[in-house]
């Protein structure tokens, strides 16, 4: 009896997953591209990048979803100042949480109700399925692009990725010294081992502008991310300059720099965006 309920319990389980896995599947035609923000090294101002693609993306009329898959440190919610939880949707899902008209984001962190500190202390198994959850229990709008921001490295996050959405591409976030771009290369070898398409690379944090004589500080080095990307034969997207009203806005939890068009790191976001888009379109 025990083995036949056993065995019973097996069968529902891969009954619910089959389930899942066509859920997920007709989820992903209703998205015309997906772009993996990856890096090799935390630190690297990588869900910064995500943020900022995804609001300028929307900005410019595309319907655009921002998918939070750093399980353990999540920080977009509180980079775009989102309050609230998810909201009941039709057939048993639920929708995202709106930044928005035509932007939408999900994050394990509109899931942890009023304890935003939370520790998360998961397994790779449990995340896997956190992150299919995402997809297939998540009632998003038609998009023209999902974004999705993912911890650093080469770990369950981004593997669970390449696996469940075999068309994403890779937009790799680095910083122009050496001991970002050694991870970077890690990263690059992970996607072309799991037969990912790179987008391409941005390098965040790219120089400071001196505001008493207007030059340029290179804090970090000199056009590390630019050289990697040609040698190993990469798009450079953009060369994203520090700026200090990023720190004040991220901490307010408001990207309203992006509406400050004369701003050098606008300018330049813009022109990856555009850069971008200009890629994607061409291909689809």
């Amino acid at each position: 009896m025990a083995d036949m309920n056993q065995g019973s319990g097996m069968q529902n389980r891969d009954a619910e997953m089959a389930q899942q896995d066509k859920e997920i599947k007709q989820r992903l035609g209703q998205i015309k591209n997906k772009i993996l923000v990856m890096s090799g090294k935390g630190g690297v101002g990588k869900s910064s990048v995500s943020a900022y693609l995804s609001v300028a993306l929307a900005k410019k009329g595309f319907n655009v979803g921002l998918m939070d898959v750093d399980l353990h440190g999540p920080s977009i919610p509180r980079m775009l100042g989102l309050k609230g939880g998810l909201e009941p949707g039709s057939s048993g899902k639920a929708r995202p949480v709106k930044y928005l008209p035509n932007m939408e984001v999900i994050s394990i962190e509109t899931l942890m109700g009023e304890n935003k500190d939370a520790a998360t202390i998961w397994r790779g198994p449990l995340k896997t399925g956190v992150i299919k959850q995402f997809i297939s229990d998540i009632e998003w709008m038609d998009l023209d692009y999902l974004i999705i921001d993912s911890p650093p490295g080469t770990g369950d996050e981004p593997l669970t990725v390449a696996q469940v959405i075999p068309d994403a591409k890779a937009l790799i976030v680095t910083t122009p010294q050496e001991i970002a771009l050694a991870d970077v290369r890690k990263s690059i070898n992970f996607c072309r081992q799991v037969n990912m398409e790179i987008l391409g690379m941005v390098e965040n944090m790219s120089g400071l502008k001196c505001p008493h004589c207007g030059e340029m500080i290179e804090i970090f080095g000199r056009h590390g991310g630019m050289l990697t990307a040609k040698k190993e034969g990469l798009a450079h997207l953009a060369s994203l300059p520090f700026e200090p009203k990023v720190v004040v806005h991220g901490d307010e939890g408001s990207l309203a720099l992006l509406d400050n068009n004369d701003l050098p790191l606008t300018m330049e976001i813009n022109r990856m965006v555009e850069t971008v888009v200009s890629m994607t379109e061409a291909g689809s």
